[in-house]
């Protein structure tokens, strides 16, 4: 079976961003930012051909794909992925519940 296409919200994209943005500021280098994208691409690659691999969570629908100190919270459509949250597991879990209940409605 051919992949989904990956869609990315406007929410998670912002919070990569963001993400990528910290690091590069804090190291003085794009070199780990570099390595997140090469990183992230492949698990969201990995994430369209076979979705249903990564843990259920207590959110209807919504699935997460860990990546050491980040995960992927998306959901399963028929013919696409929708990517709802690009979250670093180090921050407050009560933002991501925040972000997570506004995009399940």
């Amino acid at each position: 079976m051919a992949g989904r296409n990956v869609i990315w919200t406007r929410t998670a994209d912002l919070q990569f961003v963001g993400i990528l943005e910290y690091w590069v500021k804090r190291n003085q280098s794009k070199t780990y930012s570099k390595k997140l994208v090469k990183l992230v691409s492949e698990r969201t690659k990995q994430i369209a051909e076979t979705p249903l691999i990564y843990k259920h969570t207590n959110f209807k629908d919504v699935r997460v794909a860990s990546l050491g100190n980040f995960s992927i919270y998306y959901k399963v459509f028929e013919k696409e992925i929708i990517i709802t949250a690009f979250w670093d597991n180090r921050q407050d879990p009560k933002n991501l519940l925040s972000i997570l209940k506004n995009n399940n409605k």
